[in-house]
């Protein structure tokens, strides 16, 4: 599942992150690879809110879409 399709409010484990090269270095220093626990915090205007160890981050749909969960 895509982390674009995910419910608020659950958590989630990352599968793989996927995309440009770019943008898998970006969420990689966020704290978004594999293996690690995401939450969604919210989603408004295309933008979604997620908590990554301890820390909140808004990122946009396209990135979101590169994230695939685990369940």
């Amino acid at each position: 599942m895509l982390l674009s399709k995910a419910k608020l409010g659950e958590t989630f484990i990352i599968e793989k992150v996927e995309g440009k090269e770019k943008i898998k270095k970006f969420l990689f220093s966020l704290g978004c690879f594999e293996g690690q626990q995401v939450t969604l915090i919210s989603k408004l205007a295309g933008n979604y809110v997620i908590n990554v160890k301890d820390s909140r981050y808004a990122i946009d749909e396209g990135m979101a879409k590169c994230i695939t969960l685990k369940g």
